[in-house]
């Protein structure tokens, strides 16, 4: 008895050893990163935001809303039975030659979920980029819906500025930003996250790092604000060691705001007073959940927060193309549009790869996760 008990704790010690082994191996791949050190470390503790060894939200943040804890919500995730989850057909898209815009032509671009191009004033922008099909450390999961991963790496063409609002797996792909390295010029993003840029083989000199409330002229006419978001960081299992931002963006002609990840909180409203008004926000508009109700705006509170920074268009983003909650793929779109109709902003809902013009209100867009009608890829020169 005792040496069938021995062998089923070495057993047991080997199982153990075997799945720790396996899991730093996993973790030191370099598509999980590397976390801030040395003179970057020293620049973060001295960061107003740094308090405690992590970054620190403006209001005190929850993970989970008060009556949920993380067992519950996993199993809810994964047991609970959900409509619509995914759609079950080709998401409509068109596909824009990137190559061929006119340079004056100020147009953003939705890639799907947070992941946008803009041209504006002749400077090319990419926002969070994620074309790799997936938006987790393993291409098996949290994969595309079909029809939305459209553009490959050649169709983008030269970035003059690359903007990453956090180091999250949706926000944040390796695989995209190494295929597109050479095409990159500067990179803006928040503090620690150029830790993970620098070991992914990009030169420090081309990485500008901000604090919230601090900014950089890129050229004349064009100025980046780092602003306040409401949510959190990491891609391993130790959170909030990089910065998770919003942007103002100054163009010579064009104000511009995006939103980052994040929860409702008063810093909209500080923002707005600040700029006075932007021609053009962007806010994440999905994947939220009542149980998280701190980190992700639901529809009313993007519609509030785009109120608050007196937008004069909206587009609401961090949809269509992921499955990363419990709501049915298309709520997010379908409610922000049934709760828009008092507020003085245009709301846009392009389908992915569609031109919109900034600063042109007259085009109306249709309700395209209602259309059954519109599933083929359209090519546009």
């Amino acid at each position: 008895m005792i040496k069938k008990t021995k062998r089923i704790m070495i057993i047991f010690f080997i199982l153990i050893a075997i799945i720790l082994g396996a899991g730093t191996i996993v973790m030191n791949q370099a598509k999980f990163g590397k976390l801030p050190q040395g003179e970057r470390l020293a620049r973060i503790k001295e960061s107003p935001n740094y308090k405690d060894g992590a970054f620190q939200n403006l209001s005190h943040t929850p993970e989970l809303t008060e009556g949920y804890s993380m067992w519950k919500v996993a199993m809810n995730f994964f047991l609970q039975k959900k409509t619509d989850q995914k759609p079950t057909e080709l998401i409509p898209h068109q596909k824009t030659n990137l190559h061929q815009l006119r340079p004056d032509e100020n147009t953003v671009i939705w890639f799907g979920h947070s992941s946008y191009f803009i041209q504006v004033d002749g400077k090319k922008m990419l926002v969070d980029p994620v074309l790799s099909g997936h938006a987790s450390p393993f291409s098996f999961s949290v994969k595309a819906f079909e029809g939305t991963d459209i553009y490959t790496y050649d169709d983008i063409p030269e970035i003059d500025y690359l903007f990453i609002t956090h180091d999250h797996w949706d926000h944040l792909d390796y695989k995209t930003l190494k295929a597109l390295k050479p095409k990159i010029n500067t990179i803006i993003c928040g503090l620690g996250v150029g830790s993970h840029l620098e070991y992914w083989g990009f030169e420090k000199e081309n990485i500008i790092e901000l604090d919230w409330n601090e900014n950089t002229n890129l050229i004349n006419g064009f100025d980046v604000h780092c602003k306040p978001a409401r949510h959190f960081s990491g891609r391993g299992f130790k959170r909030n060691q990089t910065l998770w931002v919003s942007f103002a963006v100054i163009t010579p002609n064009t104000q511009l705001f995006f939103g980052g990840d994040g929860g409702y909180d008063s810093h909209f409203e500080e923002i707005g007073k600040q700029f006075g008004k932007f021609d053009l926000v962007l806010l994440e508009n999905g994947q939220y959940d009542k149980a998280w109700k701190y980190i992700h705006m639901h529809p009313d509170e993007v519609l509030q927060a785009a109120e608050n920074l007196n937008a004069q268009q909206l587009i609401p983003v961090h949809s269509g193309k992921f499955d990363l909650a419990n709501h049915a793929w298309y709520t997010p779109l379908k409610t922000i549009s049934a709760l828009h109709q008092d507020h003085p902003f245009k709301l846009i809902t392009p389908i992915i790869g569609e031109k919109v013009l900034i600063g042109t209100h007259e085009k109306n867009y249709t309700q395209w996760w209602e259309n059954e009608a519109v599933k083929k890829e359209v090519v546009l020169n």
